[in-house]
């Protein structure tokens, strides 16, 4: 056990070091791509990009304010989420459908094309046994490339916000789209896709196959009349029939291409149903490895891209170093939980941490590792169970998902709502020292703390408002499948990862119903728009202010002490927004089962 600990620690270590080790130069690289800088993949894709700018009639040097920037940025993805919910519905007569999948009903289509347009990637479906090859390239994939994308150009719209001085524009929108996903996320993704198949997760467009078992079995299910409703006996107990199992159908598809994009852009969305703990999406140490660092790399080397992009280096190591702090605290306090484990299980006799709901081939940090990277974006694939984690190991994503997903936070998004967080940390530390509150050289006024307000808070104000109306709406009620305090946290976590567009869930709650379609829906697009409205809002205000040089009284933002007051502000946010619900939830589960019951 000790040499397991031993390696769990210097798997978490090789991750932080390897995830630091390329925030400078995909940072730099990143600054280039979005300041029109040349970048090695000039010579091969620029003359793509200028022929997608002639047939959609852009013209890359003409700019927009925050209004045309955030107009366009809404139209797009209303246009392709109609798109999306098109082809859902449609699935049944499309190409590409080996298995016949029919369409999705209109409220789960809704809820699906929603999901993926706000980078949620929520999935209300199983995806081998629901969605056809045409929808999961066509349909899935491509939405996994432009929400990042989308997420990515509104955080460099903020950034210039930042940067420019007494300017009107923001850059934009469309060139910012283009250039994000084709020298950033396309060439990133192929590579990561083809290192992804030579660990074994599959790519190919064959029917499913069906394979013989090496031993078979049987088991028993209700029998059921012509109208699929259950046959009773004369008692009214349901009749059951032995049912022989002699073959396995297994699940093809173009699996790597969308393991990639899903992991890379902080989407979530898994191919099947069991999502990254599937071996076909997931089969060695390795290629989770190679995927914990695809979930990070970007949101991370972003904190780079900003400090590049205002001048200032300094700045983004700092909010870097805030995001690696509560990163690494939430890391060891998840492992920490599991690995001490279930006292009601050990009573049993079974001893030793607990691996329920886990992969063996992942082993205990590595289950946690993941389980923390992709709450602490808002990627949301999982190889482990989260439901089946302790009370406090449960509550340690859920808290990362609550806190607003700024560690690191999803592509572009993590990064804007960190920045927010700044902002209101810069003006609560003016108002205690007496001076007018300045963020690289720019006055905190009321604007910047309204917008600030509304995207650090918009999420918070959602989720609860949904859990107290799911808690009394019978039909919510029934689709809890665990009562008292963990039937609310399955409630209160799905909320959280919809209104913070993670995905990710406590799987004892069936979500496909009309009520948390709907609902779920609303929460993904206030949880995702609301705040992107109000960080381009922010971002023009600020572009439109004159530089202030710093003085003497200036506020060091880029030092250790301005680091831990941010953590700090992020911490408080969010226990006096959510404490109460964690209190009733995962904290009382934990007494609960502490006490023996």
């Amino acid at each position: 056990m000790h040499a397991n600990i031993i390696f769990d620690i210097s798997q978490i270590l090789a991750l932080l070091i390897g995830v630091t080790l390329l925030v400078r130069p995909l940072g730099g690289y990143m600054k280039r791509v979005y300041q029109g800088e040349g970048v090695f993949l000039g010579p091969v894709l620029g003359p793509l990009e200028g022929a997608l700018y002639r047939m959609s009639g852009v013209r890359k040097d003409e700019e927009m304010d925050w209004k045309h920037y955030a107009g366009a940025m809404l139209t797009f993805n209303l246009v392709t989420m109609a798109l999306m919910f098109a082809i859902l519905m449609l699935q049944g007569s499309l190409p590409l459908n080996p298995q016949k999948f029919p369409g999705f009903s209109w409220d789960l289509a809704l809820n699906t094309a929603v999901s993926f347009t706000t980078n949620t990637n929520w999935q209300n479906y199983s995806g081998e046994s629901a969605a056809s090859y045409f929808t999961q390239v066509m349909a899935l994939m491509v939405h996994q490339f432009l929400s990042a994308a989308t997420g990515m150009a509104i955080v460099i719209a903020f950034v210039r916000g930042l940067a420019r001085r007494t300017a009107e524009t923001l850059g934009n929108f469309w060139v910012d789209m283009t250039r994000g996903v084709l020298y950033i996320l396309l060439p990133i993704a192929f590579v990561a896709a083809l290192v992804l198949v030579s660990q074994g997760v599959i790519q190919n467009f064959s029917p499913y196959k069906s394979v013989p078992l090496i031993q078979p079995t049987s088991y028993e299910r209700p029998k059921l009349d012509a109208n699929s409703n259950p046959i009773k006996n004369a008692d009214g107990k349901p009749v059951t029939e032995t049912v022989a199992l002699q073959e396995q159908t297994l699940p093809m598809g173009p699996v790597a291409s969308l393991e990639a994009i899903k992991e890379l852009g902080t989407n979530g969305g898994g191919f099947f149903n069991a999502n990254s703990a599937h071996p076909y999406e997931n089969p060695t140490p390795l290629s989770n490895f190679l995927e914990l660092l695809l979930i990070l790399m970007i949101p991370a080397a972003l904190t780079n891209t900003f400090g590049r992009m205002a001048g200032e280096t300094r700045q983004g190591w700092a909010v870097y170093t805030a995001m690696l702090l509560l990163f690494v605290i939430a890391v060891g306090a998840l492992y920490w939980a599991e690995y001490s484990g279930n006292p009601l299980v050990q009573k049993l006799g079974v001893g030793g941490y607990s691996m329920e709901g886990k992969e063996v081939r992942f082993g205990l940090g590595g289950s946690a590792l993941f389980s923390a990277s992709t709450t602490a974006t808002s990627c949301g694939a999982v190889n482990t169970m989260h439901d089946s984690l302790t009370p406090l190991g449960g509550m340690v994503p859920m808290v990362l998902i609550l806190l607003g997903e700024v560690v690191f936070g999803g592509v572009g998004s993590g990064l804007y709502t960190m920045l927010a967080f700044v902002i209101i940390a810069v003006f609560a530390a003016g108002l205690m020292i007496g001076r007018t509150p300045e963020y690289l050289g720019k006055k905190i006024e009321v604007t910047e703390m309204w917008m600030s307000v509304i995207t650090v808070l918009t999420a918070g104000a959602v989720i609860l408002a949904l859990v107290a109306i799911a808690l009394i709406t019978p039909a919510a009620v029934r689709s809890m499948a665990n009562p008292g305090p963990h039937g609310l946290s399955e409630v209160l976590y799905a909320f959280a990862s919809q209104a913070n567009n993670n995905g990710s869930a406590f799987a004892g709650l069936n979500g496909n119903t009309l009520f948390y379609n709907l609902t779920g829906s609303l929460a993904m697009l206030l949880g995702r728009f609301a705040p992107a409205v109000s960080v381009l809002a922010m971002a023009g205000s600020l572009a439109g202010k004159k530089y202030v040089p710093p003085s003497v009284g200036t506020l060091p933002t880029d030092q250790l002490p301005f680091i831990f007051w941010l953590v700090a502000v992020v911490l408080i946010v969010g226990a006096l927004t959510f404490f109460p619900a964690l209190a009733l939830g995962p904290i009382v589960e934990h007494m609960i089962m502490q006490g023996g019951v």
